[in-house]
Parts: C-alpha cells; structure tokens; sequence
C-alpha cells in the first residue's frame, strides 16, 4: 500500500499552512471516516493567476476560481490527487462571508476531499449537499 502522505507546495505566492499537523490528521480522519485509504496528496498553493490559467488550460474555464481538484487514484479504494487553492480567493471570500481565513481555508481544503470522495456539485441541489458534507467534516477539527 503507498505511504499515506498530505504535501504542501506553494506556486508564484508566499504561503505557510499554519496547524499542518493537525490539519493532517483531520484530513486522514476524514478519509478513513469515508472507508477510503489515503495514497499521495498534494495541496498547492497559489494565485488567483496561476489557479486560473490551470482553469483555462486543463477545464477550459476563463474564469476565477478558489479550488481545482485533479484526481490521480488508480482505485476506488485510495485518495490521491493534486488539489490547487488560490490563497487570494480563499481571503476574498472570507472576508465576503464575515468569517475567519482559516476557516474558509479549512472548507476549501475539505471540498477538494470530498470531491476526491466522489461527491459533486454541479448543480444547486448537490451543492446544498456538498456544504452539508463540507459543515459535517468541519465539525470534526479539534484545533
């Protein structure tokens, strides 16, 4: 079995994922909670630049975006993937919200998961669903 691994690499920005131990282990209890095995994943951080031109080049969207999520599993059984996030959407839509950066940060983070889980959220009924998911995976942190 790989080695369970949670990377964090920075493009074009400064960035220092504050807690990384503990968002870890939240993050492993999460996927274990979902009966998945966590293979290699990576958290890059970046620019809304960066994280667009990825949304152009691979999705073939010309717009902003918070998150990108590539899924590198070879089974269904393990969660391995590259998961984008623009630190500067991450702090506009904190600030729109009236929450903590952390926190949004923290959603963000976990959306990417769930969407390595399987969970979609293309539509306004499965979003509602995501941010249930998001809220119930959110309530597990204990830092």
């Amino acid at each position: 079995m790989t080695e369970e691994t949670i990377d964090v690499e920075t493009e074009d920005i400064h960035f220092e994922l504050t807690n990384y131990q503990q968002v870890s282990a939240w993050i492993k209890q999460v996927i274990h909670n979902y009966k998945k095995n966590l293979g290699a994943l990576t958290y890059i951080f970046c620019s809304d630049n960066y994280l667009h031109q990825i949304n152009v080049e691979y999705l073939d969207h010309d717009t902003l975006t918070d998150i990108i999520t590539f899924d590198n599993a070879d089974d269904d059984g393990t969660i391995e993937g590259d998961i984008f996030v623009s630190v500067e959407r991450v702090k506009d839509n904190a600030a729109d919200l009236g929450i903590a950066f952390e926190d949004e940060l923290h959603r963000v983070m976990i959306h990417g998961i769930l969407h390595l889980l399987g969970f979609d959220d293309s539509t306004p009924e499965l979003k509602v669903a995501m941010r249930a998911e998001e809220d119930k995976c959110l309530s597990l942190r204990s830092f």
